[in-house]
């Protein structure tokens, strides 16, 4: 048996591509990804989702312009205009990434097949290719998840890795799951003139937010689509040319199906899962934690609650919370590990910010408000929600839905968690990310500085002022 024989080998071409630094240059690297090249971000997840998101954003000026006296239409979106403009520069980029990795670096090689573990430090491919490498960083990333239910691979039933790619705007969509990427698909379709019906197990949408969040934004989507909450999927089936959905009342008998929809396409948006199913860890004995790898601090894997010299992960398949920042900072704590043997960094930023690209935008970091009540104690917290619309620059915009939501410690005033829904809520949870990164105070963030008058990030500032927590002294 022939055995290739690596310096690094790279499970995954989306944030570990970024792994081969100039340290790599003299050195033997293996890239090895099935997949598009560049990842689930680049391809199928934040980039082309947000590009589409800004159109449908733009269609829906109109109704926010009729509200203050300016007469605005929106005729029609071109929906093939739209995908050929985003993804001709996505593939561009995706392909250009692949040929310099395959073609012009001879130091590195990309192997586009499916990979398992067959050893601590041994890598088979499904052709048979065994791979043996100094250092492994697994990096592959995950998938979308389906329902365990009749008819999901029915033509026309999609997941957000196909569905951007349809032909034409579909006139109806029904979307299944009420989290980030069905509700933010709702807002992109309705927005650009789909009837959009979106299906939800439970009573609200976005349930794993902050509350006040869920319950807000559960019922602004409601003026925007068609929800049918409380309601789960029971099979999907042809009805002619188009696609019926059946569904049951959630908790109730699985087999009574209590109502039906039709549309052109199902878009099945129920989560994603890690791809450690697929790597055969059992073969180098790597531990699990749920059903993501379990790492170190810094970012070793384990084996046997111990780490495993020279295995590393990154990324969704190590992290449940599958955010691109994240993987991309894990993958700077590993690229500084691997070239600092002596000297590692450990995996140490503060709290993880998100970001939901629907129609108001949704941004929270840190604790909701029910998790800092159980963990401080009913009465170690204050709370502050501010609406935009009772400060100036909401005034302008006639703002009615957008609202800061901030979480203090009473006895440190520090900040332990914030909630945005408004225009440009992931732009104006950046300062408070800030704040709670580096231990500055509710009030040191509110009063140690100038806040422009009368721009939109006012609304974080009495937010901040709201909260009732020791002020420093500052005036």
């Amino acid at each position: 048996m022939s055995i290739e024989k690596y310096d690094l080998a790279i499970i995954g071409s989306g944030s570990g591509n970024s792994l081969i630094t100039p340290h790599w240059d003299d050195k033997k690297v293996a890239i090895i990804d099935s997949g598009v090249f560049g990842g689930t971000c680049l391809n199928v997840g934040c980039i082309p989702t947000k590009m589409f998101a800004y159109p449908s954003q733009l269609a829906s000026n109109p109704a926010d312009a009729a509200r203050l006296g300016v007469d605005m239409d929106f005729r029609s979106a071109d929906w093939p205009a739209i995908r050929d403009r985003i993804f001709s520069r996505i593939d561009a980029i995706s392909d250009g990434g692949k040929q310099y990795r395959d073609v012009e670096l001879d130091h590195t090689t990309l192997i586009t097949e499916e990979v398992r573990f067959s050893g601590p430090k041994q890598l088979t491919t499904t052709s048979g290719r065994v791979l043996e490498a100094e250092q492994i960083v697994i990096a592959a990333g995950s998938r979308p998840s389906l329902p365990d239910v009749p008819g999901t691979t029915l033509p026309g039933v999609h997941t957000s890795d196909t569905v951007m790619r349809l032909e034409e705007l579909p006139k109806r969509i029904i979307i299944v799951g009420g989290k980030y990427i069905g509700s933010e698909f709702a807002a992109i379709f309705a927005g650009l003139g789909s009837e959009v019906i979106q299906v939800n197990r439970s009573g609200q949408l976005l349930s794993s937010h902050d509350k006040t969040v869920s319950e807000r934004f559960t019922r602004v989507a409601q003026e925007q689509w068609e929800l049918a909450l409380n309601r789960t999927l029971h099979s999907v089936e042809t009805d002619g040319d188009q696609l019926r959905i059946n569904v049951t009342a959630t908790g109730q008998n699985s087999d009574d199906i209590v109502e039906s929809f039709t549309g052109d396409v199902v878009l099945l948006a129920t989560g994603r899962v890690p791809n450690t199913d697929r790597l055969n860890l059992e073969a180098a004995d790597i531990d699990l934690a749920g059903d993501v790898i379990a790492r170190d601090e810094y970012l070793r894997v384990l084996s046997n609650d111990h780490p495993l010299e020279d295995v590393w992960a990154i990324g969704d398949i190590a992290n449940p919370q599958m955010l691109k920042h994240v993987a991309n900072h894990e993958q700077r704590v590993v690229a500084h590990n691997l070239e600092n043997p002596a000297d590692m960094k450990s995996d140490t930023l503060g709290p993880v910010p998100a970001g939901v690209f629907t129609r108001p935008q949704i941004s929270s970091t840190g604790l909701t408000e029910d998790e800092a009540r159980a963990q401080f104690g009913q009465d170690a917290i204050s709370v502050k929600i501010q609406d935009y619309g009772d400060t100036a620059y909401g005034w302008a915009m006639e703002d009615s839905h957008g609202f800061v939501k901030l979480i203090a410690n009473n006895s440190t005033g520090l900040l332990l968690g914030a909630h945005i829904m408004g225009p440009e809520a992931t732009n104006l949870l950046q300062p408070i990310i800030m704040a709670m990164s580096f231990g500055i105070t509710a009030h040191q963030m509110a009063r140690g500085q100038y806040w422009i008058h009368p721009a939109m990030a006012e609304v974080v500032e009495n937010a901040l002022l709201g909260l009732e927590v020791p002020d420093a002294g500052l005036l």
